[in-house]
C-alpha cells in the first residue's frame, strides 16, 4: 500500500474504542489492580481470587497487558506503575472511585448518545427534562451518592495537591471550596498551609462525607462544612473561592449566576480559581474535554464544558480582573482572577 494511502487503524481504534473501555471498567469492578497490589500471581490464581472463568481469564488478562496495564513474566501477571497508581484502592491518586461510577453509570447512558444529540435531551435516570441529576438522582440515592462523592475525589485529588504546594497561600487567610463533595481540596490545602482556615460548602446530604473523609486530617482544626444552596443561599465571605468541576454541570445563565455571587462573596484583594476540562480556544485538540461536554449532555438538562477565554469573559462581567489559565494534572486547565 502506498505510504500516503490512508489505512483504516484510526477509524477502527475509535469505533471499537467501547471494547477497550469496557475491558478497564470491569478490570477495575472485579478488582483485578486490587488483587495484584501485593505482587504478581498466575491466571489460575486471579481466577479464584476475582471469579474470572476458565475460557475468559487468558483474553480478559493478555488484553489487560496489550493494553499496558498489566504486564505479564513467566506466567504471572502483575500491575504496571500506572496500574499501582491510579487503579488499586488505597493509593494517593486512585481514580477507581471515578471509573466505578463510569461503568455503573455513565457507560449506559452513553449507549444513548445519538438520542441525546438528536434531542438535546439527558438520557440517564431522569424523566423530568427540567429537573437536575443532583436534585433527581445523586442526593436522594445513598450508593449513588457514595459512588459519587468517592468519584468526585480521585478526578480531583491531583488538582488539589497543585493547588495546595503552587498557589501564593501566604497572602491569603480563608479559602472556600464550592461544591465541596468529600473535601479533598480544602483538606489538602489546610494540610500544606497552617495558617488556612478552609471551608468547604455543599448541600446538606454530602456533610457525613465531608466530616468522615477529613475528620482524620492533621488540619481537621481548620477545616469547616458550610451547607449552601449556590442558587438560593448567600454564600460565606472568604479570601478565595474555588470552583473546580462545578460550571459545566450548569446552562451559561445559570454559570453567569454562580460566578456573580461569588463575585459578591470574595473578599477585596481575593481571587477565584476555577478549574475543569476546558475545551481549548481553538475546539480542535481537547478530546477529553469535547467529549466531558457530550456527557454534561446526558446527564444535565443545560451543562456544557466551555473554553477557558469564555470563563475570562464571564469572570470579568462578574467584576474579576486579570485572568490567566495554565494546565493541570490530566486533562484539566485552571483560570484564576482577582478581585
Amino acid at each position: 500500500m502506498p505510504p500516503d494511502h490512508p489505512t483504516p487503524d484510526h477509524v477502527m481504534e475509535i469505533g471499537l474504542g467501547f471494547q477497550a473501555s469496557k475491558t478497564l471498567l470491569t478490570a477495575t469492578k472485579l478488582g483485578i489492580f486490587e488483587a495484584l497490589a501485593d505482587g504478581p500471581k498466575t491466571r489460575e490464581t486471579l481466577e479464584d481470587e476475582v471469579g474470572l472463568h476458565p475460557r475468559s481469564s487468558a483474553d480478559f488478562l493478555d488484553a489487560l497487558v496489550a493494553l499496558d496495564l498489566l504486564d505479564r513474566e513467566d506466567g504471572r501477571y502483575r500491575n504496571t506503575r500506572e496500574a499501582d497508581a491510579f487503579l488499586v484502592p488505597g493509593s494517593p491518586s486512585y481514580l477507581g472511585g471515578f471509573l466505578e461510577m463510569a461503568n455503573d453509570r455513565l457507560y449506559q447512558f452513553w449507549g444513548d448518545l445519538e438520542d441525546g444529540v438528536r434531542t438535546g435531551r439527558t438520557q440517564n435516570e431522569l424523566e423530568d427534562d427540567d429537573t437536575h441529576p443532583f436534585e433527581g438522582v445523586i442526593y436522594g440515592n445513598d450508593a449513588i451518592l457514595e459512588q459519587f462523592v468517592g468519584a468526585m475525589t480521585g478526578l480531583s485529588l491531583g488538582v488539589a495537591n497543585v493547588l495546595a504546594e503552587q498557589f501564593s497561600w501566604s497572602e491569603f487567610e480563608t479559602v472556600v471550596d464550592l461544591g465541596t463533595s468529600e473535601g479533598i481540596v480544602p483538606k489538602r490545602i489546610a494540610e500544606e498551609n497552617e495558617h488556612i482556615h478552609a471551608i468547604g460548602a455543599d448541600l446538606p446530604r454530602v456533610e457525613p462525607y465531608f466530616q468522615d473523609f477529613t475528620g482524620q486530617s492533621p488540619a481537621t482544626g481548620r477545616i469547616d462544612f458550610r451547607v449552601v444552596d449556590f442558587f438560593d443561599d448567600e454564600l460565606p465571605a472568604a479570601d478565595v473561592y474555588i470552583l473546580g468541576h462545578i460550571l459545566h454541570d450548569w446552562g451559561l445563565e445559570d454559570k453567569r449566576e454562580i460566578i456573580a455571587k461569588v463575585s459578591e462573596a470574595v473578599n477585596p484583594g481575593g481571587a477565584v480559581i476555577v478549574y475543569g476540562t476546558m475545551i481549548d480556544e481553538k475546539r480542535r485538540e481537547a478530546v477529553m474535554p469535547l467529549l466531558m461536554s457530550l456527557n454534561m449532555l446526558l446527564e444535565t438538562p443545560d451543562g456544557f464544558d466551555y473554553t477557558a477565554g469564555e470563563c475570562i469573559e464571564w469572570l470579568h462581567d462578574a467584576g474579576f480582573e486579570g485572568g490567566e489559565a495554565r494546565p493541570l494534572p490530566g486533562p484539566e486547565t485552571m483560570v484564576q482572577a482577582w478581585k
